[in-house]
């Protein structure tokens, strides 16, 4: 059970910073000035206590450390539960855990690999084509730019991966802690994130946020 709690835990972690990272995206839509004003509050949170990125390498350590629990809880409970059950799971078990819990090692998968590209593109920048000295809004963008388009579609996929995770994490994760939760509440939920997160890059691919004009 500990390792359940273990995953409920550091699973509401990440919600709590996925609706606060959307509510920082969606303030592209506000403009230039709007965003990149954010971006710059980001890195000088905690200042001068804390030294300049301070808090964003404080939040990174506690969100790896998070996501290194969470894994490590996960494939622990699929391999106990690998032994215990050495024949395949019967067709009945798979219709009643539904689609969601079927896929939620893949959907793991899916956006682990796509929380490195986005730290690489989008953090560090290596693989943004705006480079390491542009502004916030000008690297969102240029990354999204219509010309990209697979660079949006890796977002979406990984976005639908994000949202049938949460769906049954978000349910099992309250199970889990005793709490009581409705699926609906937790549906709304997920479909809020999910749209937040798909809005920027698709305003940018269709035109609707576009890029500052050459001076």
């Amino acid at each position: 059970m500990s390792k359940k709690i273990v995953m409920a835990v550091t699973g509401l972690v990440f919600v709590a910073f996925l609706i606060a990272h959307v509510a920082g995206n969606l303030k592209i839509f506000l403009g230039p000035q709007s965003f990149d004003e954010y971006s710059t509050w980001l890195r000088h949170i905690g200042e001068p206590v804390l030294p300049q990125e301070g808090y964003l390498w404080l939040q990174r350590f506690a969100l790896s450390l998070a996501v290194g629990l969470h894994i490590a809880a996960a494939t622990s409970l699929a391999i106990t539960a690998r032994r215990a059950r050495p024949t395949r799971y019967a067709h009945r078990l798979k219709v009643q855990g539904g689609y969601a819990a079927r896929t939620m090692r893949w959907g793991g998968v899916i956006i682990a690999l796509f929380v490195v590209y986005h730290v690489l593109d989008l953090t560090t920048r290596d693989l943004n084509p705006a480079g390491a000295n542009a502004g916030a809004y000008a690297a969102v963008v240029r990354d999204f730019a219509p010309g990209r388009w697979y660079v949006t579609a890796f977002y979406a996929l990984a976005i639908v991966a994000l949202g049938f995770h949460l769906r049954h994490g978000f349910w099992s994760a309250f199970q889990t802690l005793g709490w009581r939760f409705s699926r609906t509440i937790g549906l709304a939920v997920t479909l809020l994130l999910c749209a937040g997160f798909l809005a920027v890059p698709f305003a940018v691919t269709i035109g609707v946020v576009h890029a500052l004009p050459a001076r």
